[in-house]
């Protein structure tokens, strides 16, 4: 079996972050190790919620692995709340790296046009860097541009040559691979277009764009999309399983309004999510 790592806070309530990876990539048959950054309460879009820092944990727990002579055949990072924590995360791609290794990369610190509280455009840089090490990055359209250090104009104002143009200066920044994920090019369908550089060729899928918003989505597809690369799928497959799997989560959770702020029900898509990785 294989084991993978995932990097990134834990919410106690609110599905998003290590309470989605973790449940996702389980579901797909691989083993899940966890490096909570950080404990909430909630997630943040909840009007009160705790929050204990864990950035002195990280590199003790990462130095027993090593003692342990622990391997992964992936690590996987989110959010990640600090310079020094992008720091630690990158000595772990080095300490644990070995042939065959997958490093992925949500860089996950901002949405519409705006990063997250608490971070700037040095941080943003700063996570370039981290993108920088990984093997396939999968940023939305703000992360992308505050990491490029350019305006954002928004995703609808992007063409498709535009979107192709922006994964090539993406890859620039290190990665082999990068996704970009909430693609809309004009009509109903939204989804990802993605960039191979070392093959020289991009990829696309779409799928019915559903005109609302839940917390935890971006999560939902990173880590539907590393559970299809660690199950053997090509890029361009695990796209397409990420993309379905996160609209069909949508779905299940259009029904309950009164669960928006708590993420997507993804826990009623876990089957359609088996079916999509066994073909």
């Amino acid at each position: 079996m294989k084991r993978v790592l995932s990097i990134q806070d834990i919410s106690c309530v609110g599905k998003c972050s290590l309470t989605v990876a973790l449940p996702i990539i389980s579901a797909a048959g691989i083993e899940t190790a966890i490096l909570p950054t950080a404990v909430l309460s909630t997630h943040t879009a909840f009007k009160n919620f705790t929050f204990r820092d864990l950035t002195d944990d990280i590199q003790t727990i990462s130095d027993t692995w090593k003692m342990e002579n622990v391997t992964f055949d992936g690590i996987y990072t989110g959010y990640l709340g600090s310079f020094r924590q992008i720091d630690l995360v990158g000595k772990i791609f080095d300490d644990f790296n070995r042939p065959g290794m997958l490093r992925f990369v949500d860089p996950a610190m901002g949405d519409n046009g705006k990063l997250y509280p608490g971070f700037d455009e040095a941080f943003a840089r700063k996570m370039g860097e981290l993108c920088g090490k990984a093997d396939i990055i999968v940023p939305n359209f703000t992360e992308a541009a505050f990491m490029l250090g350019e305006k954002y104009i928004g995703n609808e104002k992007y063409s498709k040559d535009d979107v192709k143009a922006l994964l090539k200066r993406l890859c620039a920044l290190g990665s082999p691979a990068a996704a970009l994920t909430g693609v809309h090019l004009g009509d109903d369908q939204y989804g990802v277009m993605a960039y191979d550089s070392n093959k020289d060729e991009y990829y696309e899928y779409y799928s019915e764009h559903i005109k609302t918003s839940f917390h935890g989505t971006g999560d939902v597809f990173a880590s539907a999309c590393f559970a299809g690369l660690m199950c053997g799928q090509s890029l361009q497959s695990a796209l397409k399983t990420a993309v379905e799997f996160t609209v069909d989560s949508m779905r299940q959770t259009i029904s309950e309004p009164n669960h928006i702020w708590y993420g997507v029900n993804f826990e009623k898509s876990i089957p359609e999510l088996i079916k999509l990785l066994k073909n």
